[in-house]
């Protein structure tokens, strides 16, 4: 008879702090010590009406990212959308879903299973499936991630400490500048194993991992593509808006790496700038399409041109919201993902806490 799994409970002190992510480079890691892993995902909390299956999306691409038949992975148990939400506040909903929960996650055989839990210490209260609710009904560690902004990334990790009590195994610390790694290695992580809380790992920033794919801002602009539409997969670090005179828009277009530049239709000369520095795509607004000239160059550089039916400051909006929210769909970003992980993050420890024992060793 198959062995049911243990849990890690992944959750996070706020949202988009990198838990598919951390998740994508634990279950690399046991995977290649020949570990049997399920994964699932209680809350869904990406509902877009626009994109009714980006949920399901998810959950798919972190079945096949994993390798992962179909019967190791669960759906979300329940969706945060707003008619959920107003059922509940009314009354009209009053399911125990502490109970649910372990229906939810019965017949699961392998060694581990990883469990992506809420974006906050506090989502799914409501619906009694807080983290530390969660964690409570099932007996299950949790790996917090945090995203660092300061040092002061430890008063939140005392906080959850205080919170979650026994139930916190241990935090990754996630998205340090390479300018601070030395001082949060010296100082914070000595401080929080002092307070009882141990640091399984330090990742520092990644450009690449908090970048946009040229086809995801065609999705989330709704833009018609223009030329190069075979270099979509380009990636995107930087957003640039090109609306001063074309002196100015060079030298700050000399600056930046891996742009995307949001300028008007009809400002020729700024877009003919743009594609001679580190442009990946031209976002052009205003429904004016460029001339033949800027075309010919952007089709011999190879930088798509897209074509907004927006203002620029909507534009730059819906963008700025794209990289805040950086989904891991590019297998480029998996690779990357998987190598800080390995670098960066105990795995070996993490398998002690665990009560794991490697099958095969470690390729």
């Amino acid at each position: 008879m198959a062995k049911s799994a243990k849990y890690l409970l992944v959750g996070s002190t706020e949202a988009y702090s990198g838990k598919s992510a951390t998740i994508l480079g634990i279950a690399h890691q046991l995977h290649e010590r020949g570990l049997d892993i399920a994964y699932g995902k209680l809350l869904g909390t990406e509902f877009n009406p626009k994109q009714p299956d980006a949920l399901e999306e998810d959950i798919q691409f972190m079945r096949e990212v994993l390798n992962l038949p179909e019967k190791r992975v669960r759906s979300p148990l329940l969706c945060l959308d707003a008619d959920r939400i107003q059922k509940r506040l009314l009354g009209h909903d009053a399911t125990n879903y502490r109970q649910s929960c372990h229906q939810y996650l019965q017949p699961i055989d392998g060694d581990l299973m990883l469990l992506e839990g809420p974006g906050t210490l506090c989502e799914g209260s409501l619906f009694d499936l807080s983290l530390l609710e969660v964690a409570r009904e099932i007996n299950a560690p949790v790996l917090l991630v945090s995203r660092f902004h300061s040092v002061l990334v430890v008063e939140t990790l005392l906080s959850a400490k205080q919170h979650l009590g026994n139930y916190l195994l241990g935090v990754l610390i996630n998205d340090i500048p390479h300018d601070q790694i030395s001082i949060v290695a010296s100082t914070v992580r000595p401080f929080l194993e002092q307070q009882g809380i141990p640091v399984l790992g330090l990742l520092p920033r990644s450009q690449l991992l908090r970048s946009v794919s040229v086809r995801e801002l065609v999705h989330q602009l709704q833009a018609e593509v223009l030329c190069r539409p075979d270099r979509l997969n380009l990636m995107v670090e930087s957003l640039t808006i090109g609306a001063m005179n074309v002196n100015s828009a060079l030298k700050y277009f000399r600056k930046g790496r891996n742009m995307a530049v949001v300028t008007g239709g009809d400002r020729t000369d700024i877009q003919m700038a743009a594609l001679e520095t580190s442009t990946q795509c031209l976002i052009l607004t205003g429904q004016l399409p460029p001339p033949a000239m800027i075309l010919n160059r952007a089709e011999e550089l190879e930088i798509p041109i897209l074509s907004v039916d927006l203002d620029t400051l909507t534009t730059v909006e819906i963008i700025d919201h794209a990289f805040g929210q950086v989904r891991l769909h590019e297998p480029i970003k998996v690779q990357c993902i998987q190598q800080l992980m390995t670098e960066h993050f105990d795995i070996e420890r993490l398998m002690n806490q665990l009560g794991l024992d490697t099958k095969v060793s470690a390729h």
